[in-house]
């Protein structure tokens, strides 16, 4: 496991996990790009975790950019908001890279539209206060956070503010802010804390302040060394701290993460909560502090298009509800010999066809990879060689779940608990039999949540 990491409690890294190439240098170095208003936008009313929106427009109405258009009337929800002037057209139904179909909100561009660079400064870009924690009470950044819509934009879009409140029967004394971006390929985290540091630090410590953390940590893993060098001097004169940690996958994750910086371990089925942590991305800490500090609402996000299968790979700042078409098209379109399309990275990401699909909070990259990137032996026959079990960062039997999944079988599945299991990928990465273990997993849950319903 190595040694200690220097001033915090964990080793820089965790147990199990894998390595795979990260694949980084297609885009590491490629500044954000802002991409044209688009002519249409086409907005799920369920861009996260937890339930759906309730339309509050109707056909022929008009909007103005950041005008809410989805109100959440649960309190795991987040509300939706335009990224355009226009006319909202009548409402369809979408079908999500991940297979969900939802209703959604078509808005037709109309009018002037915000200068695309002028909103990226105004959202990200400029000076950021070191002090703004001390002019906000913490219910207020909560609410805040609510109102704005924002939602964990390192790919699980759980509401933030569920996680930013204050609790007083349940305190927190450490907040990490995640900064790794273990995910082979994308770089969106990595652009973002090189250019626009100033509003990650502004929000980590308004977040701070809502959970009413002693101590708040910046994670990032050593594979990017301009980031922690820019992200360190900005920190500087506060009480974040940046932990430098050791590459490997999935870093990223909550629980993992916590492991490596405070040496605290998450219960099975448990919260970061339940070892007095909260964990947020570091594009939803620079989210918090364009709402709390301008009123900004989540109406824009960076993406990255990357890949051996696309022209040219960007980091590209886009409006939500844009078309994945118009993303590949900016960035030069797909090459001759592109064989598969990822919303996300590879290893947690889900390849799709329909590119029509829109850009939801959720989207942080696109990645396309070419027929040699994805030319893999048949699947065969699972020989019990146990290397699933060997890297699986949750200490599950991911051989068992394929098995449960396979003959839809609950009780095998619920005695190998896999509701734990976070879908990282590290199993199917190292199975020599060629196994699809994730799509088996996620094929299983969807049996546990149907017999569950019954």
């Amino acid at each position: 496991m190595g040694l200690k990491l220097d001033g915090f409690e964990g080793q820089g890294t965790f147990g199990k996990g894998v390595h795979p190439s990260d694949q980084k240098g297609f885009s590491s170095d490629v500044p954000i790009e802002v991409i044209p208003s688009p002519a249409k936008v086409v907005l799920p009313l369920s861009q996260h975790i937890g339930a759906p929106c309730e339309s509050i427009v109707k056909a022929k109405q008009e909007v103005i950019l950041g005008e809410v258009v989805g109100k959440n009337t649960a309190f795991v929800s987040a509300p939706i908001h335009a990224p355009i002037n226009g006319k909202v057209l009548k409402p369809v139904k979408v079908t999500l890279p991940s297979g969900r179909h939802v209703s959604a909100i078509p808005i037709k561009a109309e009018g002037d539209q915000a200068d695309g660079k002028a909103l990226l400064d105004d959202i990200l870009g400029g000076d950021w206060p070191k002090d703004c924690a001390e002019n906000y009470e913490p219910k207020a950044i909560s609410e805040a956070i609510n109102n704005a819509g924002i939602v964990g934009l390192g790919g699980a879009a759980f509401p933030t503010h569920v996680k930013i409140m204050p609790n007083e029967e349940r305190p927190i004394d450490a907040l990490l802010i995640n900064g790794c971006e273990c995910e082979p390929y994308l770089t969106p985290d990595d652009r973002l804390m090189i250019e626009f540091p100033g509003s990650i630090i502004s929000g980590a410590l308004l977040a701070g302040c809502a959970v009413g953390a002693k101590e708040i940590v910046i994670g990032i893993e050593a594979n990017k060394p301009k980031a922690v060098e820019i992200m360190k001097k900005a920190a500087d004169g506060t009480k974040i701290k940046i932990a430098v940690l050791k590459t490997k996958y999935p870093q990223g994750s909550e629980k993992h993460l916590i492991k490596a910086v405070m040496n605290r371990k998450v219960p099975p089925g448990g919260l970061p909560i339940d070892v007095a942590a909260a964990v947020s991305n570091v594009g939803t800490a620079a989210a918090i502090a364009g709402a709390v500090l301008r009123g900004k609402p989540l109406t824009h996000r960076i993406v990255c298009v990357t890949g051996s299968g696309i022209n040219t790979p960007k980091n590209l700042f886009v409006p939500m509800g844009i078309s994945y078409q118009e993303l590949i098209d900016f960035c030069g379109g797909l090459k001759e010999d592109a064989a598969r399309i990822i919303s996300g990275g590879p290893m947690m990401g889900f390849a799709f066809t329909d590119l029509n699909a829109p850009v939801t909070k959720g989207t942080s990259g696109v990645t396309v990879l070419t027929r040699d990137d994805v030319k893999k032996a048949d699947e065969t026959a699972c020989v019990r060689c146990g290397r699933c079990v060997d890297v699986c960062p949750l200490y599950l039997v991911p051989s068992k779940l394929a098995i449960g999944s396979r003959y839809k079988n609950p009780s095998v599945l619920e005695r190998y608990h896999i509701t734990t299991c976070l879908e990282c990928g590290c199993c199917a990465y190292t199975c020599p039999a060629s196994l699809p273990i994730v799509q088996l997993v996620r094929a299983g849950k969807a049996l546990i949540m149907a017999q569950s319903k019954k």
